[in-house]
């Protein structure tokens, strides 16, 4: 792991810039000296690891004395897109275009996508946890279809927290029944692109005793700014 720049933010969290061989990267961390447990932040959507509600997200949870990283899925952010992921992302957007059943392109992309993500970030949680600002344990937040896959095989993650507005791939709806650790799980009622039932449907696959749903009224990007909140004190319980 290289570090490539930093800053000390004006909430005292202090945000620096990687690169792991070709994968880029950013933590952030708390300003107190104690070794601070680690939450995970993935994305989708072809979003970039630097979107704003994302890092808003990163230093509301480092203030509150997480030390938490984002890396930037293939194809996404500051890394290249290959031929195949464009041809998909215009095969999908001209089926919604048309109106035409979309599930078996993000099938075909997702699936392809989180089996070539998980071992990057089990790559990245290797090169963090020996730092000596982070402590563990290890918390993941966001992307659903990377959680699930990235909970099943990593044994270092201890709680999750999954936003429900994605297409989970079937792979993952089935590992779903395998988790067993502490979940919250976002959802959107009105969410435009993802029908509330299979959102409900994965809830209720999920094979944790502990699991959590919290839904709110709105659209995909109107998850409220309190769930970020009560997001960090879910994982007060489970890593601190």
């Amino acid at each position: 792991m290289q570090f490539t720049s930093e800053q000390r933010l004006d909430d005292g969290v202090l945000e620096r810039e990687f690169t792991l061989g070709e994968i880029p990267g950013t933590l952030w961390t708390p300003e107190s000296a104690a070794p601070a447990p680690l939450i995970l932040i993935g994305h989708n959507g072809g979003l970039h690891r630097r979107e704003p509600r994302l890092v808003a997200r990163a230093r509301q949870s480092a203030a509150y004395g997480y030390a938490v990283a984002a890396v930037d899925a293939p194809g996404h952010g500051d890394r290249p897109r290959c031929a195949v992921d464009e041809q998909a992302r215009a095969d999908l957007r001209r089926a919604m275009q048309a109106g035409e059943p979309v599930d078996e392109i993000f099938e075909s992309f997702l699936g392809a996508l989180v089996g070539k993500a998980v071992p990057e970030w089990r790559t990245a949680l290797d090169a963090l946890l020996p730092l000596p600002e982070i402590g563990g344990p290890v918390g993941y937040s966001g992307w659903t279809a990377l959680g699930i896959r990235l909970a099943v095989v990593e044994p270092r993650i201890a709680a999750a927290g999954f936003f429900a507005g994605g297409y989970v791939p079937r792979a993952q709806r089935e590992e779903a029944r395998q988790l067993t650790l502490p979940l919250l799980f976002l959802l959107q009622w009105d969410d435009e692109g993802n029908p509330r039932q299979r959102a409900l449907d994965l809830f209720d696959a999920f094979g944790s005793k502990e699991k959590t749903l919290h839904a709110n009224l709105g659209g995909h990007a109107g998850t409220p700014w309190f769930e970020v909140e009560d997001g960090d004190r879910f994982f007060s319980r489970h890593l601190k």
